[in-house]
């Protein structure tokens, strides 16, 4: 069997992966633009990994600016079957406290600047996104922060909002009403795009702050999320290393890679031949 691709966007904090082995940097251009820097592909054991700092060297990109489709385009186009998204977060309950991590299974989405798909341009294709994480990659993601000590909390709802400014105290206490678990700006737009391109996804939130809600905070502090980013950006770490271990050399079996099976609703022969050809990698296998 052949050896599994493991993809990693690294959000604020999670600018490399540790022990990653004979590194090499690959540059790519993909139809819809630039990705946000290089991708670094190397080997953490059996496992073939593909890292991309979200927001760039030197975090230099904002949410809203992410060129999200060409990020997860260059993910595909590098043989990528499993993406994990890693970004911190605020915590929007009592019991998720700054320091934790949680493991995402639903998204609210509260932005509105962003291209959250691929098609268009002459090709409609509708994907599911009931559930819009892959069960088993989020499962092992889960197995892979218990084995490094940290308190988890699995199947945690994220709420995605424009930024990059922090909520208002009105919005922060509005969100709770939602029944929210996190709040964090990134991982939505991924979601929705590694669905269509069939891989299997997860997000680990490392949580920072209580956003503005909590009595116990003034207002969201930005030098204090840096300073708890940091104690939990190590144990991500772990968790992404033992995740590796797990995927080595294992099969999909999740409905992941047929995603896009009976979703492109556009008769093959009113396809654009250029729009064709610009998503042949995601949805040539249907074309033909």
């Amino acid at each position: 069997m052949a050896n599994v691709t493991l993809g990693i966007i690294g959000g604020s904090g999670f600018y490399q992966i540790d022990g990653l082995e004979a590194v090499e940097p690959v540059e790519l251009t993909t139809p819809f633009g630039a990705p946000s820097d290089a991708y670094y592909r190397g080997r953490l054991g059996d496992t073939q990994v593909v890292f991309l700092s979200r927001h760039g060297r030197g975090h230099r990109i904002l949410p809203s600016e992410l060129n999200y489709r060409a990020n997860i385009y260059g993910m595909k186009e590098l043989g990528v079957e499993y993406l994990v998204s890693v970004s911190t977060a605020g915590s929007m309950k009592e019991h998720i406290a700054p320091g934790d991590l949680a493991v995402i299974g639903q998204f609210v989405d509260h932005t509105y600047q962003r291209r959250p798909s691929f098609f268009g341009d002459g090709i409609v294709a509708h994907v599911s996104l009931a559930d819009p994480v892959c069960p088993r990659l989020s499962g092992e993601l889960a197995d892979g922060v218990r084995s490094a000590g940290a308190k988890l909390h699995q199947n945690a709802t994220y709420l995605c909002i424009e930024g990059p400014q922090f909520s208002t105290r009105a919005e922060s206490n509005l969100y709770r009403s939602w029944n929210v678990d996190v709040i964090s700006m990134t991982a939505m737009q991924e979601a929705r795009l590694a669905r269509e391109a069939e891989l299997c996804y997860a997000v680990l939130a490392l949580v920072t702050d209580y956003d503005c809600w909590h009595e116990s905070v003034g207002a969201v502090d930005i030098g204090e999320i840096l300073r708890v980013m940091k104690l939990n950006v190590a144990v991500a770490q772990q968790s992404i290393a033992n995740l590796a271990r797990q995927l080595s050399n294992r099969r999909r079996e999740c409905g992941c890679a047929d995603a896009l099976k009976g979703a492109i609703i556009t008769d093959p022969a009113a396809i654009p031949a250029e729009t064709a050809a610009r998503l042949r990698p995601i949805v040539g296998k249907y074309l033909g």
